[in-house]
């Protein structure tokens, strides 16, 4: 049976984030750690956490965190210090929760000169971060869709990070479909190619989670903007179903829109129809 969730929120604090994702029918779900706008670090309850944790294991829920928006691997010089302790506070969150892993967006270019510089300065964050994480939360690279500089597309970027950093082990993947078709990694209907590559690569065998999104703008367009699954995206109904069919044993969370008057409790219902 394929697992489906979604995004939830932590204002209730984690156990009651839990109990509102298995209420809607969810067996899988993300959240911040944290304030999702801020780096800084929190004084978190970890008797709450660990409420969740064991609520989540007796339930079967799957968890994942996300950083919050300004979290980046290629930071300024100034946010290097912070974001690394902001990146240690999310994973022992995440951890104390029970979560698989903590999601962290590809970086940025940052040099118009070095190709090179932005993937150094990645593997010296990286390296930074999990050298002091024994935990067994990992930190899991996105895809990008390819707004900024395009970094960020490949798997081959994606396994080679993590291949070149200090500590593979403690490094998974998150795949984002929305971000696939606008980056042009996955135009739908080719999902045999990907999985063929994604195999080839040594990426497969590290996906840790898929984040299910349907994308507002077409193929290639590299816009970041999530649709509902069946209502609104460029992305075909039965193109996303048969990539959910050959990563079925992969948890989809859903970080779908709400503007649109369908719910994830809605979503979640129509994906179960599907196993």
């Amino acid at each position: 049976m394929k697992k489906f969730g979604c995004h939830v929120s932590i204002r209730g604090g984690y156990l009651a984030a839990a109990k509102h994702a298995l209420a809607i029918g969810a067996d899988a779900f993300q959240f911040f750690p944290k304030n999702p706008r801020s780096l800084s670090v929190k004084e978190f309850d970890r008797d709450d956490a660990e409420q969740c944790k064991h609520f989540c294991k007796e339930n079967g829920l799957f968890t994942i965190a996300h950083t919050p928006y300004p979290t980046s691997i290629t930071p300024h010089d100034d946010k290097k210090d912070v974001t690394i302790s902001s990146l240690l506070n999310d994973l022992l969150i995440a951890d104390t929760c029970g979560s698989a892993g903590v999601v962290v967006h590809f970086g940025n270019k940052i040099s118009e000169t070095d190709p090179l510089a932005s993937y150094h300065l990645m593997l010296e964050m990286l390296n930074r971060v999990l050298s002091q994480w024994n935990g067994a939360c990992k930190i899991l690279l996105e895809n990008n869709a390819g707004k900024q500089a395009a970094l960020g597309t490949t798997l081959e970027e994606l396994v080679q990070i993590r291949n070149l950093s200090d500590h593979p082990e403690k490094i998974g993947f998150c795949l984002d479909t929305c971000h696939a078709f606008a980056s042009g990694l996955w135009n739908g209907n080719d999902t045999e190619i990907l999985v063929e590559k994604a195999n080839e690569l040594g990426y497969r065998e590290h996906l840790v989670a898929i984040h299910l999104n349907n994308s507002m703008h077409p193929y290639g367009s590299r816009k970041d903007r999530h649709a509902n699954i069946y209502k609104g995206g460029y992305i075909k109904s039965n193109d996303l179903e048969d990539l959910m069919d050959a990563f079925k044993d992969v948890p989809f969370v859903l970080e779908t829109p709400h503007e649109f008057g369908i719910s994830h409790e809605e979503e979640i219902a129509q994906l179960r129809g599907l196993n």
